[in-house]
């Protein structure tokens, strides 16, 4: 199956975000593409809480779901908005990062609420309190497509062992990882992490990035990792995208699990233990 990872460097303006990943789905299916990634908040990266709450909508005022659906309806693809940023009606104000598998018709056919918040002190001038502004989410999941089953994470869910194992332990043979990664913990664990999760069980890994320096209206600029990565299910780094916005296409090829699986099937040799 030939699929297109988009690499992009998205804005604080959905509406120019939006016009961006249309024109980028439509090249790539125009190449042969039937299934096109985009990366963690695709709609808008931003430092502002203030700019946040005056451009992020409720998923059903969203205008990039509701674009990228007509979109993937168009073009009769299959397409993971790796996430948007999506106002809630919690009682705090909290967003979602939110992951949506979408269907050539353009239904949705998952959701996936980013479980592990990213609040870190990365050096002493860089910190995330990613908590503060979203809420995380409770529900692994899986979403089923005509190709395979397919593993949801976002981001900062790489580090997270347990959850990689238990969506393949659910029949995942794919595991989708967009990112907006920061470039310090980008170098030292991107690449990795990512490998790691791929021969630990057996999956494709795909990992959709953001890249660069974000064009931003007001609040800091904030910068990320780029490199995203496809690893094939023996752990090979088939695809680093580098650090420039584009398309990257490889064929997906589900032997690729079963062969990996057969060589080293440890997902069968899972036991329990009592501890420590």
């Amino acid at each position: 199956m030939k699929t297109a990872l988009l690499q992009i460097t998205s804005s604080d303006d959905p509406v120019a975000n939006l016009d961006m990943v249309r024109a980028m789905m439509t090249e790539a299916a125009g190449q042969g593409a039937q299934f096109i990634l985009t990366p963690e908040v695709t709609n808008c990266v931003s430092n502002s809480t203030t700019r946040q709450q005056q451009v992020l909508q409720h998923e059903e005022d969203d205008i990039t779901l509701a674009g990228l659906r007509e979109q993937a309806a168009a073009l009769g693809v299959w397409l993971l908005i790796g996430s948007l940023g999506i106002k809630t009606h919690d009682a705090d104000g909290r967003f979602a990062n939110r992951s949506y598998m979408i269907d050539p018709q353009g239904q949705i056919v998952a959701r996936y609420d980013k479980i592990h918040m990213f609040d870190v002190q990365v050096t002493e001038t860089e910190t995330f309190r990613e908590s503060a502004n979203y809420r995380p989410g409770s529900q692994a999941v899986v979403a089923e497509t005509d190709f395979g089953k397919i593993g949801l994470t976002i981001c900062y869910d790489v580090r997270f062992p347990y959850l990689h194992a238990a969506l393949a332990q659910a029949g995942a043979r794919i595991l989708t990882a967009p990112a907006a990664f920061s470039p310090v913990t980008g170098a030292a664990h991107w690449e990795s992490l990512l490998r790691a999760r791929a021969i630990e069980t057996g999956c494709w890994v795909i990992a959709p990035a953001q890249t660069g320096a974000h064009p931003k209206t007001r609040g800091k600029t904030r910068h990320t990792h780029g490199h995203s990565l496809v690893v094939a299910p023996w752990g090979e780094v088939l695809i680093d995208a580098g650090t420039d916005p584009g398309i990257h296409f490889f064929d997906l090829d589900d032997s690729s699990v079963t062969e990996a699986r057969r060589r080293v099937p440890s997902l069968t040799h899972v036991r329990p233990f009592e501890g420590p």
